[in-house]
């Protein structure tokens, strides 16, 4: 049985869908089976991974239409990919039943097939990420070293409270992982701190620093473990899975 993963920030730029993908891809090398669900509007995890969203093929449709999708297959790990349409997909499930578990069901079928499945949410306290929530066991949060970042990491962990409470009571939070870290200055130094004050082991000890080689990667639809492996993202990067998938020997 899959582990649901849900890599989720709602405040944008903070390496969240960097972070899903390359970590996804990381742990497929380390020999476990993986697929990767876009689950924004942006389709930037599918994209990264050299896959686009078709009519038909994404999320979107299971999400609102019910219809059954099959994952793309890419050379780093299985993909469900979005379209530009789920942004609109808020408004059309509001009145459905089960609104907040459409994605649990669409996920649960594919649980038996895969190891891990990390769902990249949208940058957004929405009903698309409390349905992200209420289909994952647990949530990580990639968490950029910035004095406003501490007050969305609140806000995000007073919804996961919310959703544990209400609609999934296994979700717990997986860790919080320190991204574009810049351990030369104060700030980054300061923040890192009191992150690790309030959530302790939570915190990952592996952080992914600043690096450009990341952030050229996804505009050649590639995870960076393809575009440059010897890049200290990718050295970052495989470090994280590696703790990822020692945390989930000692919990599971």
């Amino acid at each position: 049985m899959g582990k649901i993963v849900a890599v989720a920030n709602q405040k944008g730029g903070v390496g969240k869908t960097t972070t899903c993908v390359n970590l996804a891809c990381f742990v497929a090398a380390n020999g476990k089976k993986v697929l990767v669900c876009d689950f924004d509007a942006q389709g930037n995890a599918g994209s990264g991974l050299g896959v686009r969203g078709e009519p038909g093929k994404s999320i979107y449709d299971a999400l609102v239409a019910g219809e059954e999708i099959t994952p793309q297959k890419t050379p780093y790990c299985d993909v469900i990919p979005s379209d530009i349409r789920l942004a609109a997909a808020e408004q059309e499930i509001h009145d459905l039943d089960a609104r907040e578990k459409r994605l649990k069901t669409i996920l649960d079928k594919f649980k038996n097939e895969y190891d891990y499945i990390f769902i990249d949410c949208p940058p957004s306290l929405s009903l698309l990420t409390i349905n992200a929530l209420a289909a994952a066991e647990t949530v990580l949060i990639p968490m950029q070293c910035e004095y406003y970042a501490l007050e969305g990491l609140s806000q995000l962990v007073s919804t996961v409270r919310m959703v544990k409470k209400s609609i999934n009571p296994d979700l717990e939070i997986e860790g919080i992982l320190l991204t574009m870290y810049d351990g030369r200055t104060n700030l980054t130094i300061q923040v890192a701190e009191e992150i690790k004050k309030y959530f302790g082991q939570k915190v990952y000890k592996t952080f992914i620093p600043r690096n450009v080689r990341l952030s050229e990667a996804p505009s050649h639809g590639l995870p960076i473990i393809a575009y440059d492996k010897s890049s200290k993202g990718a050295e970052s990067y495989g470090n994280a899975a590696r703790e990822f998938l020692k945390r989930n020997r000692k919990g599971r």
